[in-house]
């Protein structure tokens, strides 16, 4: 049950994230193989592969949680260009780190939409060069 878990995990994970998803878990197998094998089996197996909600809307909420934290903001550029992998626009994610401006105070939302302009430009000029 375990591969599969993990093969349910990592197909959702590369869903979300794209070719990043196997880097990730590769960049840890030298310190800590099992983090990358549980992010990949619970978090985007049993998790991200619910039913009950479309990537979009986990996306969104993943954003927002991590832009709550604070102190995640390489994760927190990750789910943000994972979001756009799976459809969200621009306008979605600057509104869901305005709305966090009210949950998580001013400087939270301004460090993420910071983050988001460092994707946003990113993806623009990875565009223009094809």
């Amino acid at each position: 049950m375990s591969a599969d878990r993990y093969e349910k995990g990592m197909k959702k994970f590369k869903e979300i994230h794209g070719s990043i998803a196997k880097a990730t878990v590769d960049s840890l197998k030298d310190v800590s193989p099992e983090l990358g094998k549980f992010v990949t089996e619970f978090a985007f197996g049993d998790i991200y592969s619910r039913p009950g909600l479309d990537l979009k809307t986990r996306q969104m909420l993943t954003i927002a949680s991590l832009t709550t934290l604070g102190s995640a903001p390489l994760q927190l550029k990750s789910h943000i260009k994972g979001a756009l992998n799976v459809g969200c626009t621009k306008q979605e994610i600057v509104e869901v780190l305005l709305q966090m401006a009210v949950y998580a105070g001013f400087p939270a939302s301004m460090n993420a939409m910071y983050a988001a302009k460092e994707v946003f430009k990113e993806r623009e000029a990875k565009a223009k060069k094809k």
